[in-house]
């Protein structure tokens, strides 16, 4: 046979997904395993069927307040320990299973620490059998009446199905019959101790709404995801007994049989845009027994690679695809419809999830702490993932999803973008060693329950009458019934359609030719053939009227049917209408119901945080109140100190300032003494130099210190003559009482307290003249204070005139100062010292008389406040308002 070439196919675009506006959260729920020995120290306390309570360890420091913290966290449901794995499969897992049946994908995983109870929750021991066996076993028991013949469908290897016609899979089956290395049934060998019994016959449950007018076939598929790199587990190694094979270490085997180091995988996109492990092994399985058989032969198969490779099972992600495919009966129910875009895909997978564990904790060191940063890597992506959906979500941002970033997010993110179910089963261990761990794992679980998922959308189905293979059981047995009427029972027994058949025809006479000449056997053969003949003839026109009877009756009740599956379908879509508003309805409630938990919830801790801000805000005023009192104390100690220092002070000045008079006028006189003697000696001197004069003139010795009354000092400076006056200027005349000034006091001045204040009327005050102000008044005036030669501060009042210059502007012209000045009359009589006498004698200047001393002091004064040097030595403290 010569086949024509076909050119290349072009690629067709993938079909339009129809859009659903429907989204559901993804469904998290928590399983709390028993703690190893009665006497540990438990961490979690289950407090509801929706929330858990964590408690902190004695071991762990105490927060602020000096309570141990506690914090609750909420889920879908909560399982318990007392929790068996049937009520844990009906709530999480049995859905997903009726959701695989009819055409819907979904993806289960466990999530939590190392030790937690993730591998018994999804793989069981023999007895109580986890989420996978019990899904295996589901799926048979609801299609098995209805699976296909093996090999009538077949993988693509592009992550699709097609349906081979009955030739090509009697021949595929043929072959596999004749492989001794595949025994014929699974049940025929001994099974396995190890996952025998893992579900008793009372636990088996089944699927409602199987389409009896499909055919199913199940493929399973089972790889491992380590140090981000994918295995097929159920992969054939061929065997080369010449090149010789190496283990995980560079070393090679002692013999080749022992382990061969399977390929890494890759991921590839198909034509429908979702992510598939290219070349990875997919087994068809026709019973649970041998689907959980190749189940264990994978798990057995990475057992051998941990211990090959000196690696633990928890340092790597497990993944079992469960794959169901199932297309339409044709229109006479007998065999499946020959066409590939009937078929329906859909996949459940169950994934077990690395242990969650710190590498601080487990001191590992070297590849084992790669491989726990490679787990800790694949997990950290995988709550990246969750964060930046939800924050798209909630936000209404659009960030890019990282999936790529990790294997396990980048096959598994088609789930997230709306191809199926999502549902976590986070096991915790509650004993206090994982409660920093727990900790993590509860935070993102709470996170990824935020997350909502599209919800998936029924696919069509063909468009044949329901109930073909009914129909097709129907006509078989009313055939053989039939038949059974015409020929009746061969001794006793139910005759088949082969012995009706050959009991209808007359019985042929004896074909023994005796010789050359005998003409009786073949004419009386030729006869009985052509009453056999003619008898075939007649069955075939009875056999075509009855099947035309049958075929009308069957015709009339498929019109009847038709009708009443219309009028079902309709109803039923109506009832659907309002079952997705109710469950619309209800999850509104149950949100709202949630929403309102947290945010009571949220209330109590704000509640508590305001509660314990109102205390320590009390105890703070307290305090502040205790401390202003003794700042009042102090301060009005500190009054009473300066005060009395100040009088002592003002004592001890008095009295030196007489002991240095005193000491002043006994120096004078000596002084004046001394110039005495000089003059006589000088005159006598002269009269002798001169001899003109040569009477003797008895000198007079001035009077003692008590007769010597001293000149007395003015206070006041001597009077300086003054120049003429200088004449004021004169401006335009103005009425009484309408100048208008402007005055101007800088903030660096110093409120004095003094009586006479100087108070203008009608005056602009301003701390800094400007061009607006100086254009609406007369008159300006300019108080400046500066310190005087005592010490005192001194306030200058520099009037001025403004005038309006000719480029448009005004200027001041300054022609009068007023000084005030406040003196204390106490110290007004006091004579400064000039000089005073040395410990040898000599003459000293006084300290508060040169010069420099008193600018430094003066400027001091100034540039400080009215408590510095100048005030301490010069001034008198002045009066304080009460």
């Amino acid at each position: 046979m010569i086949r024509q070439a076909k050119g290349k196919t072009p690629r067709r675009p993938p079909p339009k997904k129809p859009s659903n506006n429907q989204k559901d959260p993804v469904g998290v729920y928590c399983r709390v395993r028993p703690l190893g020995a009665e006497d540990e120290e438990c961490c979690i306390e289950v407090i509801s069927n929706t929330t858990i309570q964590l408690h902190a360890p004695d071991g762990l420091k105490a927060n602020r307040n000096g309570e141990f913290k506690e914090t609750q966290y909420s889920f879908k449901k909560v399982f318990g320990i007392k929790t068996t794995q049937r009520e844990l499969f009906e709530d999480v897992a049995k859905p997903l299973v009726e959701d695989l049946i009819h055409c819907k994908n979904g993806l289960l995983f466990t999530y939590g620490v190392t030790g937690s109870g993730k591998t018994y929750t999804m793989t069981g021991s023999p007895g109580q059998g986890g989420l996978l066996p019990r899904s295996l076993d589901m799926i048979f028991n609801s299609i098995g009446p209805y699976q296909a013949k093996r090999y009538v469908f077949k993988p693509d290897d592009k992550n699709g199905m097609e349906v081979q016609n009955q030739v090509d899979a009697l021949l595929d089956r043929q072959k596999r019959d004749s492989q001794t290395a595949v025994p014929k049934t699974p049940t025929a060998r001994r099974v396995d101790p190890e996952f025998a019994d893992m579900i008793s016959p009372e636990e088996a449950c089944k699927a409602d709404g199987v389409d009896e007018d499909s055919s199913y076939s199940v493929f399973v598929s089972y790889i491992e995801i380590y140090n981000n790199y994918i295995y097929d587990l159920l992969e054939e190694t061929p065997f080369d007994p010449i090149k010789p094979k190496w283990n995980g270490a560079g070393t090679p085997l002692r013999n080749n049989t022992e382990f061969i180091p399977p390929q890494s995988k890759i991921l590839r996109e198909d034509q429908n845009h979702n992510m598939y492990v290219a070349g990875c092994t997919e087994v068809e399985v026709k019973s649970t027994e041998e689907a959980f058989e190749v189940f264990w032969r994978g798990q057995k198969k990475r057992r051998i690679a941990n211990t090959q490779l000196n690696r633990e099972s928890s340092r790597s992600h497990s993944v079992f695809i469960i794959k169901l495919a199932q297309a339409p009966l044709d229109a006479d129910g007998d065999n499946v419809l020959q066409d590939k875009n009937q078929v329906n895909v859909s996949q459940l997978c169950l994934v077990d999830l690395a242990g969650s564990e710190r590498t601080s904790r487990t001191r590992a060191e070297g590849s084992r702490l790669r491989e726990a940063g490679n787990i800790n890597q694949s997990l950290m992506t995988l709550r990246t993932c969750i964060e930046v959906l939800r924050e798209n979500q909630m936000c209404g941002t659009n960030k890019m999803v990282p999936y790529r970033d990790s294997k396990v997010t980048h096959l598994f993110k088609n789930y997230f973008d709306g191809e199926g179910k999502v549902r976590m089963v986070v096991c915790v261990n509650p004993k206090a060693d994982d409660y920093e761990e727990t900790l993590l794992v509860m935070r993102f679980a709470e996170m990824t329950q935020e997350v909502e998922v599209a919800r998936p959308v029924d696919r069509p189905i063909c468009g044949f009458a329901a109930g073909r293979r009914q129909r097709n059981q129907a006509f078989k047995e009313e055939l053989t019934r039939r038949l059974e009427e015409r020929g009746g029972p061969l001794d006793g027994e139910s005759p088949t359609v082969l012995n009706q058949l050959l009991q209808s025809f007359p019985s042929l006479p004896p074909c023994e030719i005796s010789g050359p000449n005998d003409d009786v056997t073949l004419p009386r053969l030729i006869e009985a053939l052509e009453k056999r003949h003619k008898i075939r003839q007649m069955m075939i026109e009875e056999y075509n009227k009855t099947a035309n009877m049958l075929k009308s009756v069957l015709q009339e009740q498929d019109s009847n049917l038709l009708s009443k599956d219309n009028f079902i379908q309709e109803q039923r879509g109506k009832l659907g209408e309002k079952d997705k508003m109710l469950q619309n309805q209800k999850n509104e409630i149950d949100r709202l119901e949630k929403k309102s938990k947290m945010l009571e919830y949220k209330i109590d801790i704000l509640q508590k945080t305001t509660n314990i801000y109102e205390e320590d805000k009390r105890s703070l005023q307290q305090e502040l109140e205790s401390r202003e009192q003794r700042l009042q104390r102090e301060v009005s100690e500190k009054r009473r100190m300066e005060t009395r220092m100040q009088g002592i002070v003002t004592d001890a000045k008095l009295k030196w300032e007489k002991e240095c008079e005193r000491r002043v006028n006994a120096k004078q006189l000596e002084m004046q003494n001394k110039l005495w003697v000089k003059d006589e000696k000088l005159k006598q001197l002269k009269a002798i130099v001169t001899e003109g004069k040569s009477e003797n003139r008895q000198p007079q010795r001035p009077s003692r210190e008590k007769d010597k009354v001293p000149a007395k000092r003015s206070a006041s400076p001597s009077p300086v003559p003054t120049g003429p006056p200088v004449r004021p200027l004169h401006r335009r005349s103005h009425s009484a009482g309408g100048e208008r000034w402007v005055d101007h006091k800088p903030t660096t001045n110093v409120d004095l307290d003094t009586v006479l204040q100087p108070n203008i009327p009608k005056a602009i005050k301003v701390n800094a003249p400007n061009e607006k102000a100086l254009s609406k008044c007369d008159k300006y005036l300019l108080t400046h204070q500066e310190v005087a030669s005592d010490g005192e501060i001194q306030t200058k009042l520099i009037k001025g005139e403004v005038f309006k210059t000719r480029g448009g502007g005004q200027s001041v012209q300054f022609t009068d100062i007023e000084t005030l000045k406040q003196e204390n009359p106490v110290a007004a009589g006091r004579k400064r010292r000039s000089s005073e006498t040395g410990p040898d004698g000599e003459t000293m200047e006084g300290d508060w008389t040169d010069v420099e001393t008193r600018c430094s002091v003066a400027v001091e004064m100034r540039a400080g406040s009215n408590l510095g040097p100048g005030y301490q030595h010069h001034g008198y403290p002045k009066r304080r308002k009460p």
